[in-house]
């Protein structure tokens, strides 16, 4: 079981580590692009089905990613949201890469499930799902691509329900389908959450007549109904219950053209898990304590001849790490001098100290 604890030192405490898990084509590597343009680690976001240099997306750095638009190598990268530090992951969706996704969400505290507005949840999302179940991970979830012809709003939060057994809370919610899509509208405080922490709303409250001003007459009719419903038919808001990993908040929007990222973002940050304690024999690891700890959860080698042969990466779970610092492999009792770290940037890999 998971739980927010306040006596964590601030930079830890501030930290927020997850994965982004969905079917191919989702629209997992897009919404990558823009929580590093919001995060400011990047000026513009590349596309993966662009052309010339704006195909260039930052997690997709293999030329066989970026030949054939897919992630095929899980990427980590660091970057600030706000009083935040974000560590993103960036999966491989397709199932012959899968091994690369499993190995890697050992190293996040949860995780952004992705689900496409018209094909809802599919099988690589389920397989995936059961993964973070296994390992009771928080699931926060974007339902992308609502621009396009998407299924009923009320059909994709049931068969996220009935598919993958967990409670679906409405984060925001769609304004229009397809064509008529303009926008979403935050509903998380009607749904029974509200805290110190999070960024007052900037919606407009739902009986302010300039909503009509915004809204065309019969979405805004459609749209009230709609919330009348939901606030009757689906649970508010717990948040234990998303640490637990038995509720996901579901986030709607379309990552191209950048509606709902933000708020995506804001719930990360207000909801997402801090580092937790590291499972370990013959005891956990917990993250305050000031002994260096990491472990390697994937090895990359002989994938780009622009990185190093092989290629560790490793997640600190404890302690302050720098350059040159002599550690210990616990299973061979060799010491090992780590002299060239290198850090993902989301604009570029680079030597830390």
């Amino acid at each position: 079981m998971l739980d927010n604890r306040p006596n964590l030192p601030p930079e830890i405490a501030r930290r927020r580590t997850f994965a982004i898990i969905s079917h191919p084509d989702a629209g997992k590597t897009t919404l990558t692009e823009k929580f590093l343009l919001y995060g400011g680690a990047i000026q513009m976001a590349g596309q993966v089905r662009a052309k010339g240099e704006s195909r260039r997306t930052r997690s997709d750095f293999m030329k066989m990613e970026q030949e054939r638009g897919i992630s095929v190598s899980a990427s980590a990268m660091s970057f600030d949201f706000q009083d935040y530090r974000f560590n993103l992951v960036d999966t491989p969706g397709h199932s012959d890469f899968s091994e690369d996704t499993y190995r890697t969400l050992t190293a996040v505290d949860a995780a952004v499930m992705v689900i496409d507005g018209a094909k809802g949840v599919e099988s690589q999302t389920q397989k995936l799902f059961e993964v973070c179940r296994m390992r009771d991970l928080p699931i926060l979830t974007f339902c992308n691509k609502m621009d396009r012809e998407s299924r009923d709003t009320f059909d994709i939060i049931d068969e996220i329900q009935e598919n993958l057994a967990i409670d679906v809370t409405p984060a925001s919610w769609p304004i229009g389908r397809g064509r008529d899509f303009i926008g979403t509208y935050d509903i998380f405080p009607i749904f029974g959450y509200a805290s110190s922490t999070m960024v007052p709303s900037k919606s407009m409250a739902m009986n302010d007549p300039a909503l009509a001003q915004h809204v065309p007459a019969d979405l805004l009719t459609i749209f009230l109904e709609e919330i009348e419903i939901a606030r009757e038919l689906l649970p508010a808001f717990d948040n234990q219950a998303l640490l637990d990993g038995t509720m996901t908040p579901i986030w709607f929007g379309s990552a191209i053209n950048s509606f709902g990222v933000q708020e995506l973002m804001q719930g990360i940050a207000d909801f997402g898990p801090e580092p937790q304690p590291q499972r370990a024999q013959p005891r956990h690891i917990a993250p305050e304590e000031t002994k260096v700890t990491g472990f390697v959860f994937k090895v990359q080698a002989n994938m780009d001849p622009k990185h190093r042969d092989r290629l560790a990466f490793v997640k600190i779970v404890s302690g302050h790490f720098k350059r040159g610092m002599k550690l210990t492999h616990v299973r061979s009792k060799k010491q090992i001098s780590i002299s060239n770290p290198v850090l993902f940037l989301a604009a570029d890999r680079v030597d830390f100290e």
